[in-house]
């Protein structure tokens, strides 16, 4: 039982009391570290009873753990999840959702613009699996995810808010797509965070995270999650997901008969017992402490990150802007129908004078750091045509709209006027630097 009922309570509310079960000894407010391997059985019988699933206690770290328990029940709820799985990084999310769904043979449509890690993934390391992909590049087209869709498809996959460009997926459309071929629809809820945008509301079947983001907040950890909204009926072709709804365990019952509504969450933690791709409970627990203040640090973020969009578009120098709270940014009514809370803080700057440009500006920033992360409470800047995409090739990288000039920012907490003269400080370089004179452009 949890320490009270959070049923339509606030966000704010929920985010520091959903999923908590205080302990009954000693009653800790804040939930407790069990960094432990493992978990001691009364006696033999409950031994035997917690590895043929009839006691729901715990027994090793692996295959769950308190801590991590108490992380995985406020994030499902946050998302309107039934249940979700906490796993070591959110590219572990990302493996373990796919893997619980594909076997060889099998097909996954997903957007172009997702995650460069996830990205690989499909295109490489699954393929040499003999699982493929087709990744559509106008994310909303509807007719062109359509045309994707193979006998063989067994998933969608898509980002809320991709990065670098802070586009908006139309999540409902691309869910309607989805269901009207019996498919589920995955969304990477990273950049949004249940507290801008909640995926499950608007159709799709399944939420991950890369919790080390904006969920942990402190660019301290590692971690990922799975969520599933419970609402997709994975027997209702039992043949396309025969691991849910054919194969029958050594009880008799398929996955579906024996876990219902939570089938596809359940075959996934039998996925990442095995596979082992397990947080520690001290990752869980600062993740859980960075839930506490999501909404605080994202409502922030999101109303600096327009506000800096907004001076940035002004500048001379800069080329282009993306971010779908401006006026000027094609994703505008998306973002207000999806995002009215805020659009979120990541989005892309795109220089005059291509590479020089961006290192010259990137390296007069001094309160951005350098780094190639997200979400944190601290400004951050990547030049993603040298790092992140670097594996792409020209056309790939044009045909994305990453071009040389282009560099990601991240805003954190800091005051919005010192981040606003760090950014000037960084342009006036550029232009010192007379770049577009000696490049021919001015």
């Amino acid at each position: 039982m949890t320490d009270a009922s959070t049923a339509g309570l606030g966000f704010a509310t929920r985010q520091l009391h959903a999923g908590i079960e205080l302990d009954g000894a000693h009653r800790p407010r804040a939930t407790p570290i069990y960094l432990t391997a493992g978990f001691v059985f009364d006696d033999f019988d409950q031994g035997h009873a917690r590895f043929a699933g009839t006691d729901d206690g715990f027994s090793y770290t692996r295959v769950g753990n308190p801590t991590n328990a108490a992380t995985e029940r406020r994030i499902a709820d946050l998302e309107g999840g039934i249940d979700a799985l906490l796993v070591g990084s959110g590219q572990a999310a990302v493996v373990t959702t796919v893997l619980a769904l594909v076997a060889a043979g099998d097909h996954i449509v997903s957007a172009s613009s997702i995650y460069e890690g996830s990205r690989e993934l499909l295109r490489d390391d699954l393929a040499r699996l003999g699982v493929t992909t087709t990744f559509v590049a106008a994310q909303n087209d509807a007719a062109a995810w359509e045309a994707a869709i193979r006998p063989e498809t067994k998933a969608l996959f898509a980002e809320s808010i991709p990065n670098p460009k802070n586009e908006v997926l139309d999540i409902a459309t691309i869910a309607g797509v989805a269901h009207r071929h019996g498919l589920p629809l995955i969304v990477d809820n990273t950049l949004g965070t249940p507290y801008l945008v909640r995926p499950i509301e608007h159709g799709a079947d399944i939420v991950v995270h890369s919790a080390s983001k904006f969920l942990a907040g402190h660019g301290t950890v590692l971690g990922g999650v799975i969520v599933d909204g419970g609402t997709f009926a994975w027997d209702a072709a039992p043949d396309r997901f025969p691991q849910l709804a054919v194969e029958r365990g050594l009880d008799g019952r398929t996955v579906v008969e024996r876990a219902g509504r939570a089938a596809f969450l359940e075959h996934a933690r039998h996925i990442a017992l095995r596979f082992g791709p397990v947080p520690s409970p001290l990752n869980a627990f600062l993740i859980l402490q960075g839930i506490e203040t999501l909404s605080l640090r994202v409502q922030r973020q999101s109303a600096t990150a327009l506000r800096i969009a907004r001076w940035l578009e002004e500048q001379p120098g800069v080329a282009a802007v993306d971010y779908s709270g401006l006026d000027s940014s094609p994703y505008r009514d998306l973002a207000a129908r999806y995002l009215p809370d805020g659009q979120g803080s990541v989005f892309a700057v795109t220089l005059e004078g291509g590479t020089e440009a961006a290192r010259t500006f990137t390296d007069a920033l001094r309160l951005f750091t350098r780094m190639t992360h997200l979400g944190d409470v601290r400004s951050l800047v990547l030049h993603p045509a040298t790092t992140t995409h670097v594996q792409r090739e020209r056309e790939e990288l044009a045909a994305a709209g990453i071009g040389p000039g282009l560099l990601r920012l991240s805003i954190g907490l800091e005051e919005p006027d010192d981040l606003i003269a760090d950014l000037d400080r960084a342009l006036a370089a550029v232009a010192a630097a007379d770049i577009l004179t000696r490049a021919g452009i001015a």
